[in-house]
């Protein structure tokens, strides 16, 4: 595995670090995948599109839609690092996934129309995959999806949907043969969401945000022309599109370096029975269990990034980075309740809490990484049978 830096990726990084400050609209309030207050969307809709203006996303298009055939293949890593690292707002939406399908599987017109206003930022995008019985199971997805003359009409549910309160547009898998095989007879569309029958419910969650959402949909028409690729192929194009959005490994990363940093401050003021936190040996052997596993999780995002990039990918990577992720940023966020004692037993936004209570947040947050993107128990059994070959679990 190699990842060498250079001059050039070196200036890349400062530029993109400039930038970062001089325009990005404020620091997150909360960790994770998180949907914005509406009163935020507007500035995060202008910082989207001055990302892609100035070339920081979008990278890998083609050029006619502002791509740049010349670019380093880890730029794009770099610009997640760098967003994750200053703590501010990420592209909202699902752009990135559905900008892979239309650039491959999408007509001439479909990408003529769609690029450009994500680019512009001008369409956020949802992506209507999870229903209540299709979740780590996507293929086991009920939605149906009719022909009618040049219409196809949409009834089903769909659920876990990031950001749909806010998108314009959302990436919709649905059921087209219900007579196929389990991953056949499924097709991908894109959905106006302003479509009559499109009723979007907020999910309130345990964090008191408003991340998820329900979306019902009942005798919605999209236009024979809104479908992305061929009718029945939709599996192949979403798979293809989740294959290409990868730069959330490099975020990871970042990510829990930023929390490790955040325990340490914790531990710097914090106190146990014998006196200050940093000068009991158990906190230090445990603050040091926590980096190490920081420090693994990054060299197992740089190894998947290298793999990436030589071509040479390892069906066991990606579920068991994700698996290593989630389960060490659950443990950072446990360790920093407990340094605070009962403290920790404060809320969001109270007077004494630490950080303002960021902690309970992250805390109360921090579960849904080990469920979102695939159950870490749906994802062993991948390894097990996708990798190591193990004979697949009785049906």
């Amino acid at each position: 595995m190699r990842l060498d830096t250079s001059p050039e990726l070196d200036a890349f990084r400062n530029r993109v670090r400039a930038f970062i400050t001089d325009h990005a609209p404020g620091i997150k309030a909360h960790t994770g995948v998180r949907a914005p207050e509406p009163s935020l969307v507007p500035a995060i809709r202008a910082w989207m599109a001055q990302l892609y203006a100035e070339g920081f996303l979008g990278i890998d298009w083609p050029e006619q839609y502002g791509g740049r055939p010349d670019a380093h293949p880890l730029e794009a890593f770099i610009v997640a690092e760098e967003l994750t690292r200053a703590r501010t707002w990420e592209p909202i939406g699902a752009a990135a996934l559905a900008a892979a399908a239309v650039i491959k599987y999408g007509s001439k017109e479909q990408q003529g129309h769609f690029l450009p206003r994500i680019r512009g930022a001008v369409d956020i995008w949802c992506q209507l995959f999870s229903e209540p019985g299709a979740g780590s199971d996507l293929a086991a997805l009920s939605t149906r999806a009719r022909r009618e003359g040049d219409e196809f009409v949409i009834d089903g549910q769909k659920v876990w949907t990031t950001n749909g309160q806010h998108a314009d547009v959302g990436y919709l898998l649905a059921r087209t043969d219900p007579e196929a095989p389990k991953h056949k007879g499924i097709t991908a569309f894109a959905l106006d969401m302003r479509s009559p029958g499109v009723d979007i419910r907020p999910l309130r969650e345990i964090t008191g945000t408003t991340d998820f959402n329900e979306v019902f949909l009942d005798g919605v028409r999209i236009p024979a022309d809104r479908v992305i690729g061929e009718v029945d192929d939709g599996w192949r194009v979403a798979m293809s599109s989740l294959a290409h959005e990868r730069t959330g490994v490099a975020g990871h990363a970042a990510e829990l370096f930023l929390y490790l940093d955040d325990v340490l401050g914790v531990a710097a003021n914090a106190s146990v029975a014998e006196g200050p936190a940093l000068d009991d040996a158990s906190v230090r052997q445990d603050i040091g269990r926590l980096a190490t596993r920081v420090h693994v999780n990054n060299l197992m995002n740089k190894l998947q990034q290298s793999q990436m990039l030589a071509g040479r990918e390892d069906p066991a990577a990606a579920p068991l980075g994700k698996i290593f992720f989630g389960e060490t940023n659950l443990a950072l966020a446990e360790f920093g309740m407990a340094l605070q004692g009962a403290d920790a037993l404060l809320t969001e936004g109270d007077p004494d809490a630490v950080s303002g209570g960021w902690w309970q947040d992250a805390f109360l947050y921090a579960r849904a990484y080990t469920i979102a993107g695939g159950a870490n128990e749906v994802l062993r059994t991948v390894v097990a049978e996708r990798a190591l070959g193990l004979p697949r679990e009785p049906r």
